[in-house]
């Protein structure tokens, strides 16, 4: 058989595994290793299955993933949500939309720390959704928010995803923090301009609140503060080069620790669930790292990308054309995917291609991300649409469809500019080296 044909059959084949519900690491590995062997042989590829592994594991870089993860478990536990939130809202409450700016404000905020798209979507859907139901505002209109601020996450530095993906495409993290900063400002700033629109041509989804006094904000800020603390702490430390992300990562698990000590919101109950949480998503993620090497190695030795990228050349495509096409693949993938996943299954495809037309991997790194953040709020399926619907199964889904619409076309629109000048994204790195 030939190997095109192999990695053709495998690529099938881990689609199938992964419809018939086997974990994507399982699948990932599985298909990896067989066809490593009938082009191979077994020998060598169970060889490379018990070596890859010890590789992983032995990843200085990825040691900031548990760390990330403990420290948004401990955050949690410390209510810097709600702090966050309401802080956010105590000063912009009393506008038109205040609460919903209040609520993409903490998010970012709130996303940056946790390092979950849902989790930050599924926190503030049982914060701010109440609020601003109660505050007159239009349920789509509401989950709307919610949903858009939760994807903001991966593109706000210390993002898990963007690790992930600096490791699998070999590029350095800094980097990809420092070229991921516009970004996330711009895709901030155009879900804010998504909010002001809204309320101005449809002023009945947004009444507006009573003025808080300024001892109440005070009082918020206050509270908030921690929080803002262990945020600017982390951005700070990383980007002044005082700490490397290892140790960002390290000081601040620990910081958000002493924080929920000190508010006397951990028990050793509540201690040993987050230790067990941070260790049941570590172990799933370091199970599809050391599945996608393998999985990547498989297909390299098909010339499944070489072929790919020979066809593309051979037919003189556009290289926007096949950047526009990527895109809309990534988009209705991850409606059907998580983000780690969408990445990891594609991207020993897709970035092969990507540098052969010319483009750099920072800048597809952020492309990728905004791509699959999108997805997690697109129809047909839309893994937020779906947790807000269960937080709140009063609002049908058709009605949360409805009120992301405006931030879908925000983020579209930052995804267009992004494509069209990908100096915006590649700036701030070549402005720092």
């Amino acid at each position: 058989m030939q190997p095109a044909v192999i990695g053709a059959v495998g690529i099938a084949a881990l689609f199938a595994l992964i419809l018939l519900q086997v974990p994507i690491g399982f699948a990932m590995m599985a298909v990896g290793v067989i066809g490593f062997a009938l082009q191979g042989g077994w020998l060598p590829a169970f060889s490379f299955l018990a070596q890859e592994p010890s590789y992983v594991l032995s990843s200085t870089d990825l040691a900031a993933v548990p760390l990330f993860l403990m420290m948004g478990v401990f955050a949690g536990m410390a209510g810097f949500s709600e702090d966050v939130y309401r802080a956010a809202a105590a000063f912009l409450g009393h506008r038109r939309g205040g609460l919903a700016y209040a609520t993409i404000g903490g998010s970012a905020a709130f996303g940056a720390i946790c390092g979950s798209s849902t989790a930050t979507a599924a926190t503030f859907g049982k914060v701010a959704l109440p609020q601003m139901l109660d505050h007159g505002y239009s349920p789509a209109f509401s989950t709307g928010v919610i949903a858009a601020g939760g994807t903001l996450k991966s593109l706000i530095p210390p993002s898990l995803v963007m690790i992930i993906y600096c490791v699998v495409a070999k590029t350095f993290i800094l980097d990809m923090f420092v070229a991921a900063v516009v970004p996330a400002l711009m895709t901030i700033v155009f879900n804010l301009i998504a909010i002001a629109i809204t309320v101005r041509y449809r002023p009945q989804f947004a009444p507006v609140s009573a003025r808080v006094s300024w001892q109440e904000r005070w009082m918020a800020t206050r509270r908030a503060a921690p929080s803002l603390v262990l945020l600017l702490g982390v951005f700070v430390g990383i980007y002044s080069g005082i700490f490397t992300v290892n140790e960002a990562a390290s000081a601040a698990a620990v910081l958000a620790l002493l924080f929920a000590l000190a508010r006397k919101r951990i028990s050793w109950k509540t201690l040993i669930h987050g230790m067990y949480e941070t260790a049941s998503v570590t172990a799933m993620l370091y199970l599809i790292l050391m599945a996608a090497p393998i999985f990547t190695y498989f297909i390299n030795l098909a010339h499944v990308p070489e072929t790919l990228v020979k066809w593309i050349d051979g037919h003189h495509f556009p290289p926007l054309g096949v950047i526009f096409t990527l895109t809309v693949v990534y988009i209705l993938l991850g409606t059907f995917f998580e983000e780690m996943s969408s990445i990891l299954i594609t991207l020993p495809l897709v970035l092969p291609i990507v540098v052969s037309l010319g483009y750099d991997p920072l800048w597809w790194g952020v492309i990728c991300l905004i791509q699959v953040e999108m997805a997690l709020i697109h129809p047909p399926m839309g893994i937020i649409v779906f947790l807000l619907h269960a937080i709140a199964p009063k609002i049908p889904m058709s009605t949360i469809y409805r009120g992301v619409v405006p931030f879908l076309m925000a983020d579209f629109t930052v995804l267009i500019i992004l494509i069209l000048l990908p100096g915006i994204v590649l700036w701030l790195p070549d402005a720092i080296h």
